[in-house]
């Protein structure tokens, strides 16, 4: 059996791979494309229903509802603290000093700028410090979670970042698309321009170059690996935008603790 043949690739709607190509066949008629394009592609059309999506446009708008956000903002920062652990595997796992200088300064942002973000948020949308220091997880935060961290824990500095650059990616693609929006709660219009900078463009695009790299050098059985952890994430950022809009059932003591101002 060729490379080619052993790379027939899976998709959840096409499962013998006879719709979606090998990298190898992707860049048959592309060949200057990378690793990170034929993954994008694959992940279609959960990729661009993360970047389109009612969450980002109502965001855009200033229509969306706060206790919507609200929702959303809680469990994106209970997921950064998995991120976090991520990012630092990656440190550990990174083949160099540079790539490891590179994420130490992204694990700066997020441990500093965001969560200085994250902190001034709550206080204006009177988050719960319950909901800060311990929110219950929705069913996919605990799927991300738990995505990430098996990513580093049953592969190596390739897997995790094809968990990493898409979860990353697709927060500067949807932040570009609307970057001329101008929201005038601040909290809206913050979590744009945390996500649509040069800084933030830059280190997406070092993030992806490194996934390209390691990405072509893989064996197929390990790319599929890749594939699979990439169209995952893709698929689970979608839902947990449109999670945001469930309104979920809280206990009756937390419900007392909270009264009528909690979500």
């Amino acid at each position: 059996m060729t490379d080619r043949d052993s790379e027939a690739e899976r998709s959840p709607d096409d499962p013998g791979g006879t719709a979606q190509p090998s990298f190898k066949r992707y860049t048959d008629d592309r060949p200057d494309a990378t690793v990170t394009e034929w993954l994008r592609d694959r992940s279609e059309p959960n990729w661009s229903a993360a970047i389109d999506n009612r969450f980002v446009r109502q965001l855009a708008a200033d229509e969306l509802d706060d206790e919507v956000f609200r929702r959303y903002l809680v469990q994106d920062y209970a997921f950064v603290g998995t991120l976090v652990g991520a990012f630092g595997h990656a440190v550990g796992t990174a083949p160099t000093m540079t790539a490891r200088s590179r994420l130490v300064e992204f694990l700066s942002v997020l441990t500093d700028e965001e969560d200085d973000y994250f902190e001034r948020s709550f206080h204006a949308l009177s988050v719960p410090e319950e909901d800060v220091r311990d929110p219950p997880r929705t069913p996919t935060t605990r799927a991300l979670e738990d995505l990430l961290e098996r990513a580093g824990r049953e592969g190596g500095y390739a897997e995790t970042l094809a968990v990493l650059v898409p979860a990353e990616w697709i927060y500067l693609e949807w932040a570009r698309a609307v970057a001329d929006a101008d929201p005038s709660r601040f909290y809206l219009a913050e979590w744009i321009d945390l996500h649509a900078n040069p800084e933030f463009e830059s280190f997406v695009t070092w993030l992806r170059s490194e996934l390209d790299r390691h990405g072509e050098t893989v064996s197929p059985r390990r790319r599929r690996r890749l594939d699979r952890l990439f169209f995952r994430t893709v698929e689970l950022e979608v839902a947990f935008f449109e999670e945001a809009f469930e309104e979920r059932p809280i206990d009756g003591a937390r419900r007392e603790q909270r009264g009528a101002g909690g979500w």
